[in-house]
Parts: structure tokens; C-alpha cells; sequence
């Protein structure tokens, strides 16, 4: 028993520390994925299907944690249990398909950040966390308190109250129709990437086999293999393969930083995507997008410093909106683990007792 009561405290740390790490990863790609997307569109990027390859592109860079994870197992374990990837074929078919649906949210998502100004598209995407919290009760029974429902209510007000003063922040350069169109392809993506966060963590609820950590990152290799495999297809329909090196040479920046955003933009999105999925493995998909939308004053901060966007009163109400639900979900969890820890410990000190009886 004394074995037990040490592993499953051990068990709780790794399990806090590895989300941890996780909200880092998302924080970066969160708030540095839209600003390096609005970085190619601003400075003469046109092409859409390419950017929302870009979003996705990066994936090989996670064989690079699932080598070393398999190189420390092969330190570790017998080689008869060493596998390099452990995902069994109706699992990599449940990533596949999610992938795909990425896909399509990918270009939903860089067809807003094409129109929009990034601190405009970051708080639509803010109501991302309605939608996420919807799907969650509905595909994996999310249990809600007062407080995550007052979350959830908040961040979506502010969204709404955005939406109220669309056109001043529109581009000189860009018509009312293109805005108002990408105004609604991004609240789209927010849909759609509310709809795939608890699919992911019903995945992993119906999964016929563990899920440990690297196997999380097998599901991310897959989801964004499929997902570029859309963006592809894309790009071929739309010819942009053939235009890329004359947009290249074109570029503001010049030749050589056109290519050094793109693969920094890869980079980037891999880390919210490894992110999203990780928090969800640690807790859930409502706190993946809880997350999500908390981090918007960040990248509504780092959009008015380096692209020297607007701040008008409307956004204003929006962020401080964001906040309060923000603080109001943790103040919830905060409260919610306090009464739990004691009936935890009442039930550890009693289970010496029944095995006594026994």
C-alpha cells in the first residue's frame, strides 16, 4: 500500500508538470502564430492556401521528441516493448480524420487573418471557448460549475461586443465586402476548432489503448500530416506552387525573409498545436480553450506595439471581458480542488482502516 500511496502523488506532479510545459508550448503558438501569419499577408503575401499550409507544414519536426522518447524507452524497457510509434490503425484513423477537418479550419483561419488586423481576429477567435465549451458537454459530458459557465458567458460577450464596431479598424486597402467576408470566416474557424478540441478528447476517451505522451504526439504527427495533405491540394488547385518564388522575390522584406518567416511560421504553429492537444491529454479540451482565449491580450498587446493596430474603446471592453472570465474559471478550479483535497485525504487515512477490518 506504501508503494501505491507514493507512486500516485509522483504520478499528480509529472502529470501538473507536463501541463505546465504544455501551456508554455500553446502560449508561444498562440500568441506568435497570428502575428507571424499577419507578417507574410502585411508585407505582400497573398496566397491563403499557402499560408494555411504553413500552419500545419511543420510536422516533421515532431518525429525529432518522438525519436528521443523512443531512444529513452530503448534505455529503459525490454526492446520487445519498444516500439518507435505505438498508434493502432482505428486510432490513426480518428487522427486522420480530425487532421482533415483541421485542414479546412487552417484556411478558414488565414483567410480571416488575411482581412482582419491581428487583435481583431484574436478576439473573434475568443469566442472560440463557447463553441468548445458546447461541443464538450455534448461529446464528452464536460461537467460545468458556476464559474467555468460564467467563463465561458464572458468571452463570449466579448466577442460580441467586437463585432459591434467592425468596419473602423478595416484596411484602407480593403473593400467593406472582403472584411465583413472575413470577419465571417473566422468566426467559422472558431466554430470549427471548438468542434475539434473535444473531438480529440473523445479520442482519446475511446481509444482502445493507453494514451500516454507520445502517443499524444503520434496523434499531432497524424492530424497535421492529413491537414497539409488538404492545405496541398489546395495550393495545387489554386497554382500557388508556381507563384511562390515570384512572391518571394517580390516581398517587402526581401527574398531571403520571406522564406525565413514561412519557416518560422511552421515552426511556430507547431508548438500551438502540440500545445492544444497536450493540455487536453493533462485536463481537458474546455481548459485547452479556455487557454486559448485568455492568451488574446497577449497577442492584442503584441499587435498594437508591432503593427501599430488600433485600440478602440470597443476592444478595450472586449479584453477586460476576457480577463474577468479568465479569472473567474481559475478562481472556480482554485475552489473546487480545496474541497476535494480533504475528502481525498479522509479517504487515504481510511483506507488502512478497511483493509484491517479485512
Amino acid at each position: 500500500m506504501e508503494v501505491v500511496k507514493e507512486s500516485e502523488p509522483n504520478t499528480t506532479t509529472m502529470r501538473k508538470a507536463l501541463l505546465v510545459i504544455n501551456c508554455i508550448i500553446l502560449s508561444i503558438g498562440n500568441c506568435a502564430g497570428p502575428l507571424m501569419m499577419r507578417l507574410y499577408f502585411i508585407h505582400g503575401g497573398k496566397r491563403v492556401w499557402f499560408s494555411s499550409w504553413l500552419e500545419t507544414g511543420g510536422w516533421p519536426i515532431i518525429l525529432l521528441p518522438i525519436a528521443c522518447a523512443h531512444f529513452y524507452r530503448s534505455r529503459t524497457q525490454p526492446s520487445s516493448e519498444n516500439k518507435l510509434f505505438f498508434m493502432k490503425p482505428h486510432l490513426f484513423i480518428a487522427a486522420a480524420v480530425i487532421g482533415i477537418l483541421t485542414g479546412l479550419d487552417d484556411y478558414l483561419y488565414a483567410y480571416g487573418v488575411a482581412r482582419l488586423p491581428v487583435s481583431t481576429s484574436s478576439l473573434i477567435i475568443a469566442s472560440q471557448l463557447a463553441f468548445t465549451a458546447g461541443f464538450a458537454f455534448v461529446l464528452v459530458k464536460q461537467k460545468f460549475t458556476s464559474y467555468s459557465i460564467n467563463a465561458v458567458f464572458l468571452l463570449t460577450i466579448g466577442s460580441g461586443v467586437l463585432a459591434m464596431h467592425t468596419s473602423s479598424d478595416r484596411p484602407a486597402n480593403e473593400s467593406n465586402r472582403e472584411y465583413v467576408l472575413g470577419f465571417l470566416m473566422t468566426v467559422g474557424a472558431s466554430a470549427l476548432y471548438g468542434f475539434i478540441l473535444p473531438l480529440v478528447e473523445l479520442t482519446y476517451k475511446k481509444a482502445k489503448q493507453e494514451i500516454s505522451y507520445a502517443l499524444v504526439m503520434e496523434i499531432q504527427m497524424v492530424m497535421c500530416l492529413f491537414a497539409t495533405g488538404v492545405c496541398t491540394i489546395g495550393m495545387l488547385v489554386n497554382n500557388d506552387f508556381k507563384v511562390i518564388p515570384r512572391e518571394a522575390r517580390e516581398y517587402e522584406l526581401g527574398e531571403t525573409k520571406y522564406y525565413i518567416v514561412a519557416i518560422c511560421s511552421a515552426m511556430i504553429w507547431q508548438c500551438f498545436f502540440l500545445g492544444a492537444i497536450g493540455v487536453i491529454f493533462c485536463a481537458s479540451s474546455l481548459l485547452s480553450g479556455i487557454i486559448i482565449a485568455v492568451l488574446l491580450p497577449v497577442t492584442e498587446i503584441l499587435a498594437v506595439i508591432f503593427y501599430n493596430e488600433s485600440f478602440h474603446a470597443e476592444k478595450g471592453v472586449a479584453l477586460a471581458l476576457s480577463l474577468w472570465g479568465f479569472l473567474s474559471y481559475f478562481y472556480g478550479e482554485i475552489k473546487q480542488s480545496k474541497e476535494k483535497k480533504p475528502a481525498l485525504e479522509t479517504e487515504m487515512a481510511s483506507a488502512p482502516n478497511r483493509q484491517e477490518s479485512v
